[in-house]
């Protein structure tokens, strides 16, 4: 049996992807190709706690193994050789026949492909730059840097045999998750039959927020502009929104209080998006909603921009672009973006979404 043939006759996969949500939700074009050229295999996602939160947002997932991963750590784990080969023996009792194993340009597939190795996962398959062994099975090599996420993605199993037949994110929200969102955002005293404006500030990396000052004139200008503004955040945000919403009092807050599938239909519901290079701005791309970035220059704006929605990225051009820091030293001189200016890209991103979706209506 040919390579190819072996990795579609699969019938029980991991797909492993132990990072942020956005992360997660980029996989469901090449998760939804898996699904589609082998309807009757398996899918299990293992991801970070917080990834296996998107995992109800992928119709394609049929179970989610949680885990926090020595290879994606920060030096927060403790030495504890017994704890990873708990994680092999929870692998290999899974009985996994294959190890779809996805990576970032930066990130090395070689060490979970050697505790698939170990659990006794014959197929691994991933993309990396150096030398691994026999860590994988299948190694994938040659992928640019600036290539998009789900582009990279998607050559993995290309290269595996797997039909692409799109290349777009997509989301799947429950009528029930619509309808929660609907009763907050009446709770909250936003029509939710109107158009409002969904900001989000923060991001996991310190690097790419837009100072929390700027924001709080953002959102009190487009106020002032008559746009309802809802500031969303994680828990562990609350201080930083709220240093927004006291420059804003007349915007309208939450903070946590959402499943994931309430949050994307908050997104769906929004007229505009504003956020940084952050999960909200997959979720806009995924469900047509319009957004603009405020986009740091940590990152490519090819690696992980939005692709299909209307959209528009802010950021001043700076010569330690891309930095790949999680914490700015110099001042994040690459969002020294006046707030007068994101008011004005935004409405004119509004006004632009207007005019395509009239046009499209005729």
């Amino acid at each position: 049996m040919s390579d190819r043939a072996q990795w579609q006759a699969a019938r029980n996969i991991v797909a492993i992807r132990p990072d942020n949500i956005g992360d997660v939700v980029m996989l469901g074009p090449a998760l939804r190709a898996v699904k589609q050229t082998s309807p009757d295999a398996r899918i299990t996602l293992l991801s970070s706690r917080a990834g296996a939160t998107a995992a109800p947002l992928l119709p394609w997932v049929d179970d989610v193994i949680p885990a926090r991963t020595l290879w994606q750590d920060l030096g927060h784990l403790a030495f504890d050789p017994e704890r990873e080969w708990e994680f092999v023996q929870l692998l290999r009792t899974r009985r996994f026949d294959a190890a779809l194993i996805f990576t970032s340009f930066s990130q090395t597939p070689h060490v979970p492909g050697y505790l698939c190795y170990l659990a006794g996962i014959p197929l691994r398959a991933g993309e990396g730059k150096e030398f691994g062994g026999g860590t994988l099975s299948m190694e994938l090599r040659g992928a640019p840097d600036d290539l998009h996420q789900v582009e990279r993605n998607l050559r993995l199993i290309e290269a595996l045999g797997f039909t692409v037949t799109d290349h777009d994110l997509e989301v799947e929200i429950a009528p029930a998750a619509r309808a929660a969102a609907q009763g907050l955002l009446a709770q909250l005293g936003i029509d939710p039959a109107a158009p409002y404006l969904l900001f989000h500030p923060g991001a996991s990396a310190r690097a790419r927020r837009y100072p929390p000052e700027r924001s709080g004139v953002v959102a009190r200008l487009l106020t002032a502009h008559g746009w309802p503004v809802l500031l969303t955040g994680v828990d562990r945000e609350a201080e930083l929104i709220a240093t927004v919403a006291a420059a804003a009092p007349e915007a309208k807050v939450l903070v946590g209080g959402t499943s994931l599938a309430e949050y994307a239909a908050l997104v769906e519901r929004a007229a505009l998006v504003i956020c940084g290079n952050t999960l909200p701005l997959h979720l806009a791309d995924a469900l047509l909603t319009p957004v603009l970035v405020l986009y740091s220059g940590t990152d490519y704006e090819s690696q992980w921009r939005p692709r299909r929605t209307p959209s528009r990225l802010l950021r001043e051009p700076t010569p330690c672009h891309p930095c790949y820091l999680f914490q700015c030293p110099i001042g994040l001189p690459c969002l020294d973006i006046a707030p007068d200016a994101v008011v004005t890209a935004a409405e004119e991103l509004l006004q632009s979404a207007r005019r395509t979706s009239v046009s499209m209506s005729i």
